[in-house]
């Protein structure tokens, strides 16, 4: 049988200021063709459904026709509830500063992930993805990310975007605030966090590691 991934991408196109925003392409993109390659099943939802916002400054370093093409299957997504109740192997979150605003109060995203984890499957993000994990809490009420190796955009690589004023929490601090053992690099840098069946990535660069390590574990 072939694995299921679910990818779950925002619907928010600007942050609290106005700032336009959205799905940053390549954190979508690259891990789906190293899913697609593998044969697996890919669902992508958003969490409005629809046309998926991407992050005008996300198009902009001469991307892979590959990676662009992706965007046709960003068009008339699934809304998440939509397709919530079915069964995967894997959950990815790719970031975009627009995840700030619509992951970490939806409380569907929330039991999806929760599910996928308690059912043994594998639960993954990069760059701002895992905002979608810090307000999880598992059956026993105890956070996802509690004693976890964790990674995500960091606090200082938010300074440097000058967004650190303008996102309602940063996620750095975030995953600490609910236990995460974060592991940081330099920014930019790639970075991969994997503790068992929880994989995240910290920024952009780091979209293909991540992609790798999911397909490692799901074999």
């Amino acid at each position: 049988m072939s694995k299921h991934v679910l990818i779950v991408t925002t619907s928010a196109n600007q942050l609290s200021n106005g700032h336009a925003t959205g799905l940053w392409l390549e954190e979508f993109a690259v891990p789906y063709l190293l899913f697609e390659k593998e044969g697996y099943k890919v669902t992508v939802a958003s969490i409005e459904g629809g046309d998926v916002p991407i992050d005008a400054n996300s198009l902009e370093d001469g991307l892979s026709e590959d990676i662009l093409n992706t965007r046709e299957l960003l068009k008339d997504t699934a809304r998440l509830d939509q397709v919530a109740d079915e069964s995967y192997d894997a959950i990815f979150l790719p970031g975009g500063h627009g995840t700030v605003v619509d992951f970490p109060g939806n409380e569907t995203l929330q039991r999806v992930i929760r599910n996928v984890y308690e059912s043994g499957n594998i639960v993954g993000a990069v760059c701002h993805g895992p905002i979608g994990l810090v307000n999880v809490k598992l059956s026993n009420d105890e956070p996802l990310v509690k004693d976890k190796q964790v990674t995500g955009f960091t606090d200082a690589e938010e300074k440097e975007m000058q967004l650190d004023s303008v996102v309602p929490f940063l996620l750095e601090t975030g995953l600490r605030n609910q236990g995460g053992q974060f592991k940081g690099a330099d920014n930019w840098a790639v970075n991969v966090a994997v503790d068992e069946r929880l994989v995240t990535g910290q920024n952009p660069q780091s979209s293909e590691a991540v992609g790798k390590e999911l397909v490692k574990l799901l074999g």
